[in-house]
């Protein structure tokens, strides 16, 4: 072969090395965590480029160029966390589903909770979750995805003024763990979120609190209406007010456990993000439960509400 058919091959091989390089960036641009990939890919295709034609000359070096370009390009694939695009989804099936939709109700003690708010609470926290997931169960086994539930702290712990959240949050806790099991052996991951306090918007509005408000006090009995007294029952909504300026406001750390949930290859079965959120788990778990009552009511300051609960004979109880 002359030298200028040489020298046009070589061309030839250095643009297809350079597209080759472009692509493999591009796409893993596309996928934070596959950066280092590509890069690799893009470096080992960009070498061949360089020594196949001058050392083994124009018509087997283009050969070797472009069966290991080749290679580069099978084994460029995402195939071990799966963003496509930033789309969770593959073509055989749906990769990831996150059940992240919740309510709070109003916060107040179980007995005084209408049970209205207890159905409620379990109809979106709970029953809503659990049929979205049987919804789309034959996808992600077609895919052998995540499922990623959405929980609480107060769904692991008992918190004071979180019964129906609480047993709404316990309820899809268990059903992740239950379905973690259960899906195992179709390569199904499930995973679920414990976070702690962050703002988020669930408390509602304060035309929701003067709803809900009313709810609970017209389904009061009189006799739980007078144990409890005006000034506690009225001061409940305070905690309302208060609630949004004792939780973080920067959700990064459940974005992060989502998506280490979503992408990584061996995801957690629970995360608890937030900073100490699994302090209390800890010691709920691995101490006496009149200890966990103790520690929660000091950090919590439960029954702190103005007006506090009346006893029989007039004294006040702490909560």
């Amino acid at each position: 072969m002359d030298a200028a058919a040489s020298s046009a091959l070589g061309w030839l091989c250095a643009g297809v090395t350079a597209l080759f390089g472009v692509t493999a960036l591009c796409r893993a641009s596309r996928n934070p965590l596959g950066i280092a990939k590509g890069l690799l890919w893009s470096l080992l295709a960009a070498l061949l480029g360089l020594l196949c034609v001058p050392g083994l000359g124009a018509a087997v070096g283009l050969g070797v160029f472009v069966l290991g370009s080749l290679v580069c390009c099978a084994f460029l694939g995402d195939r071990d966390l799966l963003p496509v695009g930033d789309r969770a989804v593959l073509i055989t099936g749906l990769w990831g589903l996150v059940n992240n939709a919740g309510i709070l109700g109003f916060p107040a003690d179980g007995e005084l909770l209408p049970m209205s708010t207890y159905r409620h609470c379990m109809e979106v926290n709970f029953f809503g979750a659990v049929q979205v997931s049987k919804t789309f169960l034959p996808l992600l086994r077609k895919s052998r995805g995540r499922l990623v539930n959405m929980s609480s702290m107060a769904g692991g712990i008992p918190l004071p003024r979180y019964a129906a959240y609480g047993a709404s949050k316990a309820a899809l806790s268990m059903f992740s763990g239950v379905m973690r099991q259960e899906l195992s052996k179709w390569g199904i991951k499930v995973a679920a979120i414990h976070p702690s306090g962050f703002r988020t918007g669930i408390q509602g509005t304060a035309e929701q609190w003067d709803e809900q408000e009313q709810e609970l006090l017209a389904s009061l009995a009189a006799e739980t209406r007078s144990a409890y007294g005006e000034e506690y029952l009225l001061g409940l909504r305070s905690y309302l007010v208060q609630l949004p300026s004792h939780c973080a406001p920067d959700l990064s750390p459940v974005l992060a456990a989502v998506l280490h949930a979503l992408l990584a290859t061996r995801p957690h079965g629970l995360y608890t993000p937030g900073k100490g959120a699994y302090i209390p788990l800890f010691i709920f778990c691995c101490f006496p439960l009149w200890f966990y009552d103790f520690f929660i009511s000091k950090v919590l300051g439960a029954g702190s509400a103005p007006g506090q609960p009346r006893m029989a004979g007039g004294e006040n109880q702490k909560l």
